[in-house]
């Protein structure tokens, strides 16, 4: 199934009629037209800010979790939440444990690198992780943890509303969409997963950190990146 596209020009103009109040009042001095969007904008950030920190608190009321105990900070997300494009990693790592912030370290600096291959700036997009706290000895998460915090996962998705999910790594991978078989055989497809109603077109590919132990395997992540490039483009996002 193709997601409709959605032109995003007439949604705008849309809500800008919509709030034209039917009594006319003429004035000498121009009408700026464009505070109403601002505000709208101002709106929606003020409300996904809201929605994060609830996000955020009932995750931290998770009681009898091994990761959250051995854990010292709950890693949420971080960069733009109005960018349409949200990207997810497996877990945290002990850099991005102790610091709070995602992907540090040689794992960011790849990050980085990925992106910037396809024209995209880190800051313009917005990163989290499938598992919110740091699994000891930074082992693979079991799927019954997975389970867990996918629940936590696709309200985060929902929030954010992205136009485009990339996902990175088998954990990520299980926890957005069910699978769990061998990522090698599903990375590079474009999947869909609907949440809310909401349809979002996911590429899975592999994480970072995986490729710093496996470089031969940065070939097969260039051409995810560029099938993630073609869909910007085809979608008409500006990022």
């Amino acid at each position: 199934m193709t997601k409709k596209m959605i032109n995003q020009k007439g949604k705008l103009n849309e809500e800008l009629i919509n709030t034209i109040e039917p009594n006319f009042v003429f004035k000498d001095k121009p009408i700026n037209r464009f505070n109403t969007l601002e505000i709208n904008d101002v709106n929606n950030s003020a409300n996904k800010t809201e929605l994060l920190n609830e996000l955020k608190k009932h995750i931290n009321s998770i009681e009898n979790c091994n990761l959250k105990n051995n854990s010292q900070n709950l890693l949420l997300g971080d960069g733009n939440i109005n960018s349409p494009i949200m990207l997810i990693g497996e877990a945290p790592g002990i850099e991005e444990d102790k610091s709070g912030t995602p992907f540090k370290g040689e794992v960011g600096e790849l990050l980085n690198k990925m992106l910037l291959a396809i024209q995209i700036k880190r800051k313009n997009i917005y990163c989290s992780y499938a598992i919110n706290f740091r699994p000891p000895e930074d082992r693979k998460p079991t799927s019954q943890e997975i389970k867990r915090y996918s629940f936590f996962l696709k309200e985060h998705i929902s929030i954010i509303n992205p136009k485009i999910v990339i996902v990175m790594g088998s954990s990520a991978m299980e926890a957005v969409t069910g699978i769990n078989t061998k990522i090698s055989s599903e990375r590079g497809k474009w999947k869909e997963v609907i949440l809310k109603n909401e349809t979002y077109p996911i590429m899975i590919t592999f994480n970072p950190s995986y490729l710093i132990r496996f470089p031969e395997n940065k070939k097969y992540s260039w051409e995810d990146l560029k099938r993630i490039k073609q869909k910007i483009q085809d979608l008409e996002i500006k990022i």
